[in-house]
């Protein structure tokens, strides 16, 4: 990106990530088809959210991360002919990787 974008307190900027023209199944999608994607890269990261006595708490997801976010959340932006969303950390569902994750009963 050639502008970059620094968003303030706890809001992320996310490029989601392109959806598959086709299923597994070999069946190509027209743009009409696909869901809006809800999985992107996270670009930027503000400092964290300020609570009422003044602490700073930092973000938990950094830049390059792969991630989840709710469907509805943040405002999309083009910058650089590319769209964007601007999100709040709290509308980060998941952050997306291979390494394998262990559900334990309590």
């Amino acid at each position: 990106m050639g502008k970059h974008l620094k968003p303030l307190a706890d809001r992320v900027v996310v490029k989601p990530v392109e959806q598959a023209e086709k299923t597994s199944g070999g069946i190509f999608l027209p743009e009409t088809a696909k869901d809006e994607s809800q999985e992107g890269v996270i670009v930027a990261v503000g400092p964290g959210r300020t609570l009422d006595d003044g602490k700073l708490v930092p973000i938990s997801v950094k830049v390059g991360e792969h991630v989840l976010y709710a469907k509805y959340g943040g405002s999309k932006i083009k910058v650089d002919g590319s769209e964007v969303l601007i999100i709040a950390e709290k509308d980060v569902l998941a952050i997306v990787s291979d390494a394998p994750v262990a559900v334990g009963v309590n």
